[in-house]
C-alpha cells in the first residue's frame, strides 16, 4: 500500500481538478452548466422525457381567437365565472386561462369589473380538477343566475337545454351535441384550448352550493378556442432528443385532440 501511495504523483488531485474545470467550461459554452459529474452520467442513460406542457413547451399566454354562441352571453358568463380581473390598464390578472376570458370580454365591450356591479357574485362551486368545471351564482334583480364553465364534454353532461342563434331555448338532443362536439373538435384540431359556458336562471338562491346540487339542468351557451403559441425553441429540442434517442413525452391537461395539435 505505502509504494502505491507513494507512486501517486503530489500534483494529480490538482490536475483532476483543472480537467474537470476544463471539462466544465466546454459543456458550459454548449449551455450545460454542470454541478455535479452525477448528473451528466443520469443524462446519458436517460429514455424518456416527461415534459409538461403550459408553460414549458408553450408560451402560456393564452388568447381567446375563435367561440361559437351568442357572443355577449358568452362573454359574460366566461368573464362572471373566473377568478381574474382587470388592472388599472385594463389587463387582465390572475390564472392564464381565465385572463383570456376576461380579456375577451373587454374587447367586446364587457368590462369585467362592470359586469360584477351588475350582477355581483353571491356564491360559487371552484373549479376542480376531477369534475373539469366552475360555477358561480349571481344576484341579479330579484332573482339569480348561475354561470358553470369547463371542459366541453363534460359541460354537455350536465345540460338538458341549448341557447341557438335566435335567443331561442331548444331542448339538447343527440343531433345538437354531435354539432356542439363537432364544432370542439374543430378548434382542438388547430391547436385551440376549448371551454364551453352554461347558465341556469334561478328564482331563489341555492340552499347549498356543492357542485352536485347546482351543477344540473343547465343551458349551454357556447365555446370559445384560445391559443397557447407553442415555444419558437420547443419543436428543435423534440428533435434534438428524438436524434439523441430519447422520448419525449408531453404531459398536459388539455383534451386530447388538442394535445396532439400541438
Amino acid at each position: 500500500v505505502s509504494l502505491a501511495v507513494a507512486a501517486i504523483p503530489e500534483g494529480l488531485a490538482t490536475v483532476v481538478t483543472v480537467v474537470l474545470s476544463i471539462g466544465v467550461t466546454k459543456m458550459s459554452q454548449r449551455n450545460a452548466v454542470i454541478r455535479r459529474l452525477t448528473a451528466v452520467e443520469t443524462l446519458g442513460c436517460t429514455q424518456v422525457i416527461c415534459s409538461d406542457k403550459t408553460g414549458t413547451l408553450t408560451q402560456n399566454k393564452m388568447t381567446v381567437v375563435d367561440h361559437i354562441g351568442e357572443t355577449n352571453l358568452v362573454a359574460t358568463a366566461m368573464a362572471l365565472c373566473s377568478d381574474a380581473n382587470l388592472n388599472e390598464e385594463n389587463q387582465a390578472e390572475g390564472e392564464p386561462t381565465e385572463c383570456a376570458l376576461v380579456n375577451f370580454a373587454y374587447k367586446v365591450g364587457l368590462p369585467e369589473a362592470d359586469l360584477e356591479k351588475a350582477t355581483p357574485r353571491v356564491d360559487e362551486a371552484p373549479f376542480d380538477s376531477g369534475r373539469k368545471m366552475m360555477s358561480t351564482i349571481h344576484a341579479v334583480g330579484a332573482g339569480f343566475v348561475q354561470y358553470t364553465k369547463g371542459a366541453p364534454d363534460e359541460i354537455l353532461k350536465r345540460c338538458t337545454t341549448a341557447l341557438v342563434k335566435d335567443g331561442k331555448t331548444i331542448t339538447l338532443n343527440d343531433a345538437t351535441r354531435a354539432m356542439i362536439l363537432a364544432a370542439n373538435k374543430g378548434m382542438a384540431d388547430r391547436a385551440l384550448r376549448v371551454l364551453a359556458a352554461s347558465y341556469k336562471p334561478l328564482s331563489a338562491e341555492p340552499e347549498v352550493y356543492e357542485s352536485d346540487a347546482v351543477e344540473n339542468d343547465l343551458c349551454f351557451v357556447g365555446l370559445v378556442g384560445m391559443i397557447d403559441p407553442p415555444r419558437p425553441e420547443a419543436a428543435e429540442a423534440v428533435r434534438i432528443c428524438r436524434r439523441a434517442g430519447i422520448k419525449p413525452i408531453m404531459i398536459t391537461g388539455d383534451h386530447v385532440v388538442t394535445a396532439a395539435a400541438i
